[in-house]
């Protein structure tokens, strides 16, 4: 990713950035990164986190409010698109990198809204990139703690002292306990399906839909 310098990171929630992509931010410091989330704007605990975080990649940023009641009653792709447009001071850039369409694990819808709506938006020209990252983890439904998939376009084991400052920021940072979801998962690889130009990317998502019916 060295020839890509303007770059953005459009998450649902405030460590999102740091769990699926941290090690990517802490390894290329002097790159222009705005990371956008939707949701947690005005949570008195996440909201401040989010902004220690942003220091530390010597990031830009901002927040939305959307819905994120345990519920998860699901949100009309216009909703989060509009959110998006509103919150990003710019619509060009050289890398984006966000959400699958299919999540990271079973099961956040928000997550899922974030990556389609994302997608959406490109294939509109609505906003614009060179490159697409799409985070790619899975849980094998529920089986194990997300991880990389291998398989996917890019796969890096980062670091030991990346992976260390990273897991650093989700337990010290964002205050997760050591014995919960998000300190267990942080992944020691951070994997991302890669795309070129939106038709690539939604002949990938109907690809995918198709195996999933099969």
């Amino acid at each position: 990713m060295e020839s890509y310098k303007h770059n953005a990171v459009l998450v649902a929630h405030p460590d999102d950035e740091t769990l699926w992509c941290g090690g990517a931010l802490l390894m290329h410091p002097n790159d222009y990164w705005f990371i956008l989330s939707i949701c947690r704007k005005y949570d008195i605990d996440r909201a401040p986190r989010f902004r220690k975080a942003l220091a530390r990649y010597g990031a830009h940023g901002a927040m939305g409010n959307l819905d994120d009641d345990p519920e998860q009653i699901p949100l009309p792709s216009k909703i989060v698109e509009d959110m998006i447009l509103e919150l990003l001071p710019q619509k060009t850039y050289e890398l984006i990198i966000t959400h699958s369409p299919f999540g990271e694990y079973t099961r956040h819808l928000r997550h899922e809204e974030v990556g389609k709506a994302v997608i959406n938006l490109w294939l509109q020209h609505k906003i614009a990139t060179k490159a697409l990252w799409l985070f790619a983890y899975e849980d094998g439904n529920r089986t194990y703690y997300p991880r990389a998939i291998e398989v996917a376009h890019r796969c890096k084991k980062l670091p030991l002292k990346i992976w260390l400052e990273k897991y650093k920021m989700i337990t010290e940072n964002y205050g997760f306990e050591k014995s919960g979801f998000e300190a267990k998962t942080t992944p020691e690889k951070e994997a991302f399906w890669q795309f070129k130009n939106p038709e690539d990317a939604l002949t990938w998502i109907n690809q995918k839909e198709a195996k999933v019916k099969d």
